[in-house]
Parts: structure tokens; C-alpha cells; sequence
């Protein structure tokens, strides 16, 4: 168990600007991961496995992409007791976002929007650091799985998107347990046009080709997952899960942050531009999900993410269709905790 409660770490965290404890906080799991030092956050993981487009996931219970855009804290996270961490999002090139102050707390509702901008190193560090991360050596039987998280970068025009999709899944490919392709961002220009059905069916057609180039040519097939955003209407939800089903693709990540701010009216820092995450994006999360649950069919892989705060918000999750959960805005809140309580009620709630 971990030795420092969260509850005395995080009033000095959020006295400190957002981007600077986010950053503080990567650079601390980064430095303490291998080390004695990572008894301040580890913790026993639960056992409650599931098999879901062909692997096993240790439980239930995973990191959201986002958080770890570099893919510096992969081990850090592993001895937090997620069955499973996604990382990135990463771009063919290194970029360095949106303009700050581009991430902001919303206490009240807890909650948080963020503008980064797909801000990261680029591929060739970012696959650097995956091949250091030794948590599958030190979890031979049971490693916890590794999602890889790609995306375009802002400087590439939306016509040519599909390139750096691309180059993003060959690069990542031999390292990945999946790899989840994120069309989904409000943060990157245009990003969620691909999200309709003539470029999504174009998209998908081209990663659906040259996965089964790459599955030749690494002699293994690895699963790809699409990211989509809540702010999207059943008729587009339909639309996306015929599509994702006709191009074989092998579960969808359900959801990213919203646009709306319908939940945060009149609270501070409500209208700056960019994602909410957290509380407020549960039900639009859950919405979604259960309408791909009822287009997709009862065995479609679908990985709920978006306001899992609690136990019982990650259940939620589960009742309304997921197979899995993740969690990213709730660690922020609620810290390491969260991960084994979650885990542990979704394990004796197992249906």
C-alpha cells in the first residue's frame, strides 16, 4: 500500500498552477519509478481479469490517454495497480501545444478543461521510452497491458491526416498491447471532423490496410481502438459503430472531453476554450456508451472513459455497457486510491 496518503499531497499540488503540478507530478513518478522511492504510490493491484479483443486485461481498471503524453511514467503506473495504462497521444513530430495557461481546475464540480494541444516530444522519443519501461519484465505472468495512443499533428492539413495516422501506428506498432487511434480531441484543429462518415471511412480504410501489412510483417496482430468524443448525436454514434465494425477495427474508446458547459455555468475559468474532463462528462460518457452498446452488439469491446471520480461512477460505466473502465481526471482528484477501490467494486459487482 502506499505509505503518503494523497489527501496530504494534493492542497500543496493545487495550490500550484495545474501545468506545473501535472508536470511536477510526471517528473516525480518518472525520478521514483524502479527506485524505493515508488512505495509512496504503490499499491497491490487487483486480480480480476477479462479477455477483450483477444488479451487479457489483469482487471478492469486502466489509465486514460492524456495524461502521460510522453510515455515517461509507464512503470510508475504499473505498480499503481491499473490492469491497463494508455499513453501518449503522440504525433509523427515533437509540438509544443497551445499556448499557455492552457489547463484549468474547476473544484467545485471537479472537473477540469484542458487546450493542451497533443503537446509532446515526438515519435522517436516517445517510442524511446516505451522501450526503457521495464514493467512487463518485472510482471512476467500478468504484465499490465499497454495501450499506445496516436494522433495527427496541428501543422498537418486535415486532408492529409491520414499520413500521420500512419506513421503513427507503423512506429508504435511492435511496442503496443493496442493501439487507440484518437480522433477525438477538441484541440487540434478540424480533429473531429474525422469523426464523420466519409473521412472516418477513409481513415479507417487506410489503418485497416496497413495493420494487416504490419501484422505480416511483426508476425503478430495487434488491436486498434478508435477514440470518440460525448458531444455527438445517436445518429453519429450509429453512423461511427457501422464503420468502426465494417473496417474490422477492435473496440472503441468511449469517451473523450466535451465542448459543453452546460454543467459548469458561472463557476470560474467555465468558458475558457478547450476539453472538460471530469464529474460533468460521466453522463454524456455513459450516453454514448450505451448507444454503441445497443448499434455494436453484446461482445463489441468497448472502453469507458469520462467522470469516473469514484467506485461507483466506474460502475456506472460497466452498467451502461463498458467492459473496461479508465480513469484520468479522478486520479487528479482522488489520487492512487481510486484505482484499487474502483477495481475492487467492479470485481465484486462482476456480473
Amino acid at each position: 500500500m502506499s505509505l503518503i496518503p494523497y489527501g496530504l499531497a494534493r492542497p500543496f499540488l493545487f495550490g500550484m498552477d495545474a501545468e506545473a503540478a501535472h508536470e511536477l507530478t510526471l517528473n516525480s513518478l518518472a525520478m521514483a519509478q524502479g527506485t524505493p522511492l515508488q512505495w509512496a504510490y504503490c499499491q497491490t493491484r487487483v486480480d480480476d481479469p477479462i479477455t477483450l479483443a483477444g488479451l487479457q486485461f489483469p482487471n478492469r481498471v486502466g489509465l486514460a490517454a492524456g495524461l502521460d503524453k510522453n510515455a515517461r511514467c509507464i512503470d510508475a503506473f504499473a505498480t499503481m495497480g491499473f490492469g491497463f495504462a494508455e499513453v501518449g497521444t503522440v504525433t509523427p513530430k515533437g509540438q509544443a501545444g497551445n499556448p499557455k495557461p492552457r489547463i484549468f481546475r474547476l473544484p467545485a464540480r471537479q472537473a477540469l478543461i484542458n487546450r493542451l494541444g497533443f503537446n509532446n516530444e515526438g515519435l522517436d522519443a516517445f517510442i524511446a521510452n516505451v522501450r526503457r519501461a521495464r514493467f512487463r519484465q518485472q510482471h512476467p505472468g500478468k504484465p499490465m497491458l499497454l495501450g499506445l495512443n496516436i494522433g495527427k499533428n496541428a501543422s498537418t492539413p486535415i486532408e492529409q491526416a491520414t499520413d500521420d495516422y500512419l506513421i503513427g501506428l507503423a512506429g508504435v506498432y511492435p511496442h503496443a498491447d493496442y493501439v487507440t487511434v484518437n480522433i477525438s480531441s477538441p484541440n487540434t484543429k478540424n480533429l473531429r471532423a474525422l469523426q464523420s462518415d466519409e473521412a472516418l471511412d477513409q481513415l479507417l480504410s487506410a489503418v485497416a490496410e496497413r495493420r494487416e501489412t504490419l501484422a505480416t510483417e511483426h508476425g503478430k496482430r495487434v488491436p486498434i481502438f478508435v477514440k470518440i468524443a460525448p458531444d455527438l448525436t445517436e445518429e453519429q454514434v450509429q453512423v461511427i459503430a457501422a464503420t468502426l465494425q465494417r473496417h474490422g477495427m477492435d473496440g472503441v474508446v468511449a469517451t473523450n472531453t466535451t465542448l459543453s458547459r452546460e454543467a459548469v455555468a458561472g463557476l470560474p475559468h467555465a468558458e475558457e476554450a478547450g476539453g472538460l474532463s471530469g464529474a460533468p462528462v460521466l453522463e454524456a460518457s455513459n450516453r454514448v456508451i450505451r448507444q454503441l452498446r445497443s448499434a455494436l452488439g453484446k461482445n463489441y469491446p468497448i472502453i469507458g472513459v469520462g467522470g469516473v471520480l469514484s467506485a461507483q461512477d466506474a460502475q456506472s460505466k460497466i452498467d451502461a455497457g463498458a467492459d473496461v473502465v479508465q480513469i484520468y481526471t479522478g486520479l487528479i482528484y482522488r489520487g492512487p486510491a481510486l484505482v484499487r477501490q474502483a477495481a475492487e467494486t467492479l470485481r465484486q459487482h462482476r456480473k
